[in-house]
């Protein structure tokens, strides 16, 4: 098993993972950089996209590489592993894209899947309100008709590239039912506010976006009501959860390896700092860690094969245990690391900042629990 996301991309087959590992290589020092600056350079979406890493897993009719569950993840970890910021363009385009194809029509297949795969537009996730951050269905966002169209009216949270998108998905209230619809951007009523100083996903570009009465065409909503949350936004989210999982396996074997080269290399007393008992065992526990997320990443990508609606379970699993393990190899890797760790430019300290975000979104540690407990208790028969 390769220990490291990097070692990874050397024994993978796909050309496009091998793209992967090579982007990540040409952008590790400057992620740092985007860190501080608050931004993911305004090319790097068609920087992605030419390497045909931007909504990889879409069918190639529709522009993509029909990339497997597995090459998906392995591309997501080497991303991840160098800028979570990064990794979570993939992510976010890769979520609108996936609701899309699921759920759209042939005619808004057509339309729109093309222009995601080139980064003609980028796409944002508008779900997140003040009222409704684990609780979705609980959104206030009114979506109603209007004439021969739509009118959408309200205030989004924390969308991820929110900033710079295109595009948003917006999940929002109808008179029947939940539903979700496409806002471009640009749109008369569309006001952003960028989010600065945030703990992690600086580079990010995050916004929260007010919708002030913006007129759509009624062809741009995705499903008919009342499958909004329960079916577009579903999709939206278990393939962010499994991007998500994927980059921190990254993280977490970035931090890995930081920390056992520093150990290896630092030298305290004339005895090199990884003799130390308590450090070898610090590592051997973040090790491991880092190689059961990704077990349990793979596992939930074997799952993913067989097709839309499969390996949810085992996607939560994943991303519960990666995001943990990434938070707790950024946090031991920063302690080994000493004073280079809390640099601003450490590459762990950075991480360890992203992968408490990890921990939050979609779908908190302690929301994850509730629904693996819950099918535990479904498999071996208990009444729920």
């Amino acid at each position: 098993m390769p220990a490291t996301a990097e070692a990874a991309g050397a024994t993978g087959t796909s050309p496009l993972v091998a793209a992967a590992a090579e982007l990540a290589a040409t952008v590790r020092e400057a992620a740092s950089r985007w860190d501080t600056d608050g931004r993911v350079p305004p090319d790097v979406p068609r920087t992605l996209a030419a390497a045909g890493l931007l909504a990889a897993d879409l069918p190639a009719r529709y522009g993509g590489r029909d990339l497997a569950p597995d090459g998906l993840g392995e591309v997501a970890a080497h991303l991840g592993g160098v800028c979570s910021a990064l990794r979570g363009l993939l992510t976010v385009q890769s979520m609108v894209a996936a609701a899309l194809l699921r759920w759209g029509t042939r005619a808004q297949r057509a339309d729109w899947l093309p222009l995601l795969a080139d980064a003609t537009l980028t796409a944002g996730f508008a779900a997140t309100e003040d009222g409704a951050g684990s609780a979705l269905g609980e959104v206030a966002t009114v979506i109603e008709e209007s004439g021969d169209g739509l009118l959408v009216t309200g205030r989004k949270k924390w969308v991820t590239f929110g900033q710079s998108a295109d595009l948003l998905l917006v999940l929002g209230r109808h008179r029947d039912g939940l539903t979700t619809v496409l806002v471009e951007t640009d749109r008369p009523g569309v006001r952003r506010e960028p989010v600065t100083g945030q703990l992690g996903m600086r580079a990010a570009g995050i916004a929260h976006v007010t919708l002030d009465a913006v007129r759509i065409p009624a062809d741009h909503r995705i499903a008919p009501p009342g499958a909004g949350l329960s079916h577009v936004a579903a999709t939206a989210l278990d393939h962010g959860r499994y991007t998500v999982a994927w980059g921190c396996v990254g993280m977490a074997e970035a931090c890995v390896a930081d920390a056992a080269a520093h150990a290896a290399a630092r030298v305290q007393g004339g005895v090199p700092l990884s003799h130390h008992q308590s450090v070898g065992a610090l590592l051997a526990r973040t090790a491991v860690r880092a190689a059961a997320a990704r077990e349990l990443a793979a596992r939930a990508g074997r799952a993913r094969t067989r097709g839309p609606g499969h390996g949810v379970t085992e996607t939560i699993v994943a991303k519960y245990a990666a995001a943990e393990a990434s938070a707790r190899a950024g946090r031991d890797a920063v302690q080994i690391l000493g004073a280079a760790g809390i640099a601003p430019d450490s590459r762990a300290g950075r991480h360890y900042r992203d992968a408490k975000v990890m921990e939050i979104i979609e779908g908190a540690q302690e929301v994850a629990e509730s629904h693996i407990a819950e099918q535990l208790l479904r498999r071996f028969g208990a009444v729920v």
